[in-house]
């Protein structure tokens, strides 16, 4: 049994207070729903609150942790409630196992009957687990991670994986400098401290909501993890140059690239979701840039992409992944994942990064990045590639960072990891094509 799960099993916190029937039952109806796994956690929530305007901003907050602590330890909670469990049961035994509630805690909450499975489950103890199981990760996934980690590093990357993840922000360069919205917020009593990675990132000490706050309003922040920041930092990309942000979803690093420019050049946004390009134009609006061109595209080979062979100073491609290293703050994904999709995806990104190549001018830059922590979806794609196109070549992460202030031991390819980095799960190769070639 891991570490993790023993101090879970062991001690025993009294909470603030017992929870209410009725919030109970709120939180067993949207864990419910997310556990058929028809649609990502973090939309189904979004719905059931719509549903439930009543609900406050702490009952909000409390459904979401509790539903993210039970995916978080799903499998755990099944080896102690049943597979059969139900999402009732599966949150009866969170409380008692996850958050040790004394029994007290359950009085109005749960029968007769319940409690008493309820004392009955305090008391087991469980056999010998398997890694899988020891890591809450369902047993494909264990088994592509021992690819890359040894059992040591599964255990100690998944306990680092079923954390709540920090609250970033990052700076708008184009309206603001970090010290001045460190020193803005802590004005406003919000417990903000500088990134230790990116020279962009302020992390915040707890989660306030933002939304409202005035510098949201006027674009002077955004919510962005350190760790993505630091692919916009690998693009680097100049004043007046035609930069391309290949899959560029609602836009997150699109503002980023926008901002580093100073609103200058040309800044392709391509994606072939119209919805999410749709959020990215008042996030432009906002930020105060003036460069970026969103532009929807049917697919990789669009020939709206074609018309920018060979033009592009920098390309970017983020590619859609599993998503595999955002399970801090997507633990859903660990179970709607397969391998038959990591398989679909490896496709997709190898023709993808093969057709946004051909955008980069000779001198050009290209950055092909993922939130996985798969090797298949990394290293596998950017091999291939580089085998089958032999007028790129490979160039140090770890330099480019370097010369604008970064101190990162990350080698040739950027590898960022929650129990290390205290950032998502990030893969990225730096690659320019060769001039002349």
């Amino acid at each position: 049994m891991d570490t993790d799960m023993k101090k879970t099993e062991k001690t025993e916190k009294t909470p603030e207070g017992a929870v209410s029937r009725a919030l109970f039952i709120q939180a067993t109806q949207a864990l419910g729903t997310v556990l058929a796994f028809e649609f990502p956690a973090d939309a189904v929530l979004s719905r059931h609150f719509r549903d439930n305007r009543e609900l406050g901003h702490r009952d909000r907050g409390f459904i979401a942790e509790t539903v993210y602590a039970v995916l978080r330890r799903l499998r755990w909670l099944r080896r102690l409630a049943g597979d059969k469990a139900t999402p009732r049961e599966l949150l009866l035994a969170w409380f008692a196992r996850g958050e040790g509630w004394p029994m007290r805690n359950f009085e109005g909450l749960a029968s007769a009957t319940e409690r008493e499975w309820i004392e009955k489950l305090k008391a087991v103890s469980l056999g010998e687990a398997t890694l899988a199981e020891r890591a809450d990760l369902p047993d494909w996934l264990a088994e592509r991670l021992l690819r890359s980690f040894d059992e040591e590093g599964v255990l100690a990357l998944a306990q680092g994986l079923n954390r709540p993840a920090p609250l970033d922000l990052r700076a708008n360069v184009l309206k603001i400098d970090r010290d001045t919205l460190l020193a803005r917020l802590r004005e406003d009593r919000i417990g903000a401290e500088p990134g230790a990675l990116s020279p962009q990132a302020v992390r915040l000490a707890g989660k306030p909501a933002l939304q409202k706050h005035p510098l949201f309003l006027d674009g002077s922040f955004e919510v962005q993890d350190e760790g993505s920041q630091l692919l916009g930092l690998l693009v680097q990309p100049k004043r007046g140059e035609l930069v391309v942000d290949f899959c560029a979803g609602a836009g997150g690093k699109t503002l980023q690239l926008g901002a580093m420019m100073r609103s200058t050049g040309r800044l392709y946004a391509f994606d072939v979701s119209e919805k999410r390009l749709a959020k990215l134009k008042p996030r432009m609006a906002r930020a105060g840039l003036s460069n970026v061109h969103p532009v929807l595209i049917a697919h990789e080979n669009d020939a709206k992409v074609k018309r920018l062979a060979g033009k592009a100073d920098r390309v970017l491609v983020d590619a859609p992944c599993t998503g595999l290293g955002t399970l801090r703050r997507n633990p859903d994904l660990k179970w709607r994942q397969s391998p038959a999709a990591v398989d679909e995806m490896v496709a997709k990104q190898g023709a993808i990064l093969a057709a946004a190549a051909r955008l980069v001018r000779p001198g050009g830059r290209l950055v092909y990045a993922t939130c996985s922590l798969l090797a298949e979806e990394n290293d596998a794609v950017v091999d291939a590639f580089l085998a089958a196109h032999p007028a790129f070549r490979p160039v140090s992460a770890q330099e480019v960072l370097d010369k604008q202030g970064v101190t990162l031991a990350t080698g040739e390819r950027l590898r960022l990891l929650p129990h290390v980095h205290d950032t998502d799960g990030f893969f990225a190769a730096v690659m320019e094509r060769v001039a002349g070639a």
